[in-house]
């Protein structure tokens, strides 16, 4: 019995226990639902508030295309209104041009009518009426100022350049055109050749010289136009001789050695001679330029040292004339750079210099210094000017120069002869050491065109009869000359 009740009253509790739950799990899920109901209307509100951000955004940027095409289509029709309005204009100013051509020709005619000659001649007469004026005038205040500088300048300018030459003191050296290797004995000749020749050939190929191996005793010569190809093979035969293993595949290995050797030896000379001169910020292609005329030799001077010497003297004139200093002794130590420079074109020194210097930056003023010094052109600056002088005094001082007194007389009579022999030549004058041959023709006999034709002829035939180095140049001077006498 008391199981029974016992049983019965767990059951009314299970069932009160489950009727609990049950209630509780509706509360439950009325919350839950409730919140996700709360959470739902909050998501839709926020999407329609961002919904109508989207909406005001577009309308703001439709508006402001549309304002956007409103302006263009207004800058539009102002540009169509500015084109039709150039475009009267254009035809206006069409009109105007034509109607001022016709009246403009009609003036023009009717001068003619009334002056008796064309424009053109009437222009030319003019023309030539103010060059004639312009001309008598300027010479009038040229020969003035000739005549006053004439008195002063004389006596300054031997002054300084007597003064300069005092204060200069250089070694001369002699010139070289071939180079000699002493043998130790006449066998050794042999082995130079090699079999079949095959070691003075490997020898001429890598050096660009000629070996001339002849009958002269313990000797051999060694012959180049070039001279840094030249001391590269003497010294590099020379070691050979000494070594005494003469075979090709030896021959290359001293001469590329005494190549480097001598790219050395000349980068070494051309900072030498820019240390001693004091010149700075001197590129390295132009310090091998300058080494490599260290090799060279003019009429028996040294290019180098010439260089050098010029230099020298243009700072010494320009420290007295006040000019600048610097810049005349770079135009000194540069003017013959061009002699320094591996080229086989048709320009002369003077000019591959100036073209390397301008390349390298140098200044204009020592470009022109390197152009005119042999007066291809005309000097533009007093810098140009002293290195002229400075040139002529470095050639022309006593000991420069070696060329033997017969042979620069003989050739500058041929020079004479030459000009003398074509008809209307009056005189011919050989100056600047032969450098330039200056002619003067009859006037009468030999026209503008005709003293042009004679020039050429004159240069034909000195390039065809005679050897001399450098550049000739032919100047031909045809004047008319009247003289009357008041009585």
């Amino acid at each position: 019995m008391y199981a029974r009740f016992k049983l019965t009253s767990i059951e009314q509790k299970a069932v009160r226990l489950s009727q609990e739950a049950i209630k509780e799990a509706e509360a439950k899920s009325k919350e839950l639902l409730i919140e996700t109901r709360d959470q739902l209307l909050k998501e839709q509100q926020q999407q329609e508030r961002e919904a109508r951000e989207r909406r005001s955004e577009l309308l703001r940027t439709e508006q402001r295309l549309l304002k956007k095409e409103e302006n263009l289509e207004r800058k539009q029709a102002e540009l169509d209104v500015q084109k039709r309005q150039l475009a009267d204009k254009e035809a206006k100013n069409v009109q105007r041009e034509k109607s001022l051509s016709e009246m403009e020709q009609n003036w023009i005619t009717e001068l003619e009518r009334v002056a008796g000659m064309t424009s053109e001649e009437a222009k030319q007469a003019i023309i030539e009426t103010l060059q004639n004026d312009a001309k008598r005038d300027a010479q009038v205040i040229i020969n003035k100022i000739e005549q006053d500088a004439q008195l002063k300048a004389d006596k300054l300018a031997r002054d300084i350049i007597v003064t300069s030459i005092q204060r200069l003191a250089t070694e001369v050296s002699s010139e070289v055109t071939v180079t000699t290797v002493s043998l130790p004995s006449d066998e050794m000749k042999g082995r130079i050749i090699g079999r079949e020749g095959r070691n003075i050939r490997t020898l001429e190929t890598l050096t660009g010289v000629d070996v001339i191996i002849d009958d002269t005793p313990e000797a051999v010569v060694i012959s180049c136009f070039d001279p840094v190809r030249k001391e590269i093979a003497r010294v590099a035969l020379e070691r050979l001789v000494q070594d005494g293993r003469i075979h090709p595949a030896r021959i290359e290995e001293v001469v590329a050695k005494v190549t480097k050797e001598i790219s050395r030896v000349i980068m070494e000379e051309g900072e030498k001679v820019i240390f001693d001169l004091g010149i700075h910020n001197m590129s390295q292609e132009m310090v091998r330029a300058l080494g490599r005329l260290h090799f060279r030799t003019s009429y028996g001077q040294n290019v180098l040292s010439h260089s050098k010497e010029v230099a020298i003297l243009a700072g010494m004139i320009a420290a007295e004339v006040g000019a600048d200093r610097e810049i005349a002794r770079r135009g000194g130590l540069l003017h013959d750079i061009g002699k320094g420079i591996e080229s086989d074109g048709d320009a002369n020194h003077a000019e591959m210099g100036a073209d390397l210097a301008k390349r390298l930056g140098e200044d204009p003023r020592v470009i022109n210094s390197i152009l005119s010094h042999h007066n291809d052109i005309e000097p533009s600056c007093i810098e140009s000017v002293i290195v002229q002088i400075a040139d002529a005094i470095s050639a022309a001082r006593p000991g420069a120069r070696r060329e033997t007194l017969d042979n620069y007389i003989k050739r500058l009579e041929s020079l004479e002869q030459i000009a003398e022999s074509f008809s209307g030549v009056d005189k011919a004058y050989a100056i600047q050491a032969g450098r330039e041959l200056r002619i003067l023709v009859n006037n009468d006999s030999v026209t503008d065109d005709g003293a042009k034709d004679i020039a050429k002829g004159i240069a034909g035939r000195i390039e065809a009869e005679l050897r001399y180095p450098g550049r000739i140049k032919v100047t031909i001077i045809r004047e008319m000359r009247v003289v009357e006498y008041a009585r």
